[in-house]
């Protein structure tokens, strides 16, 4: 058995070391805003927060995830009032949807290191998310708004 804090929650699960954290967080945890994209890392569908840092879950061993802490889209807030999801909405930012909460993941670790990003920070920090759709302005945009978002919380 695997020791796993996901969300907050503390799960055990009997699978193999070797088992990418990706399935174990879908097929037997049952979170699947977590997405396979390409399963070589390559894509970014796939990422959640280790200890606050984004991995890509497909290639991520469920026994590095042990005892750690790992938040996936479903745990970045209770009621999508985390600024960027409150931005995406706002921006209409997913076209088919599919990568989005992989790039959500990826700009909140950029947004918790960098509060004002520039497009350059915005587009360095996110070139490793692949949108298929081509909404990678409404995302830059999205992330812009939410950085401002995340400003007017924290002086409140």
């Amino acid at each position: 058995m695997i020791t796993l804090n996901v969300n907050n929650s503390a799960h055990q699960v009997s699978a193999e070391p070797d088992m990418p954290l990706l399935w174990v967080l879908r097929d037997l945890l049952n979170l699947t805003g977590t997405k396979f994209g390409c399963g070589v890392a390559q894509c970014g569908a796939c990422t959640v927060h280790l200890n606050g840092e984004a991995v890509r879950s497909c290639i991520t061993p469920v026994s590095r995830a042990e005892n750690q802490q790992v938040v996936t889209i479903e745990g970045l807030s209770k009621d999508t009032t985390h600024p960027l999801q409150q931005a995406w909405m706002a921006h209409d930012v997913p076209q088919c949807g599919y990568c989005q909460s992989g790039q959500i993941m990826s700009a909140a670790v950029l947004l918790r290191q960098n509060p004002d990003p520039t497009d350059e920070d915005i587009d360095l920090a996110m070139s490793g998310n692949i949108c298929r759709c081509g909404t990678y302005p409404r995302i830059r945009k999205a992330i812009k708004d939410a950085a401002k978002i995340q400003k007017q919380k924290s002086n409140a």
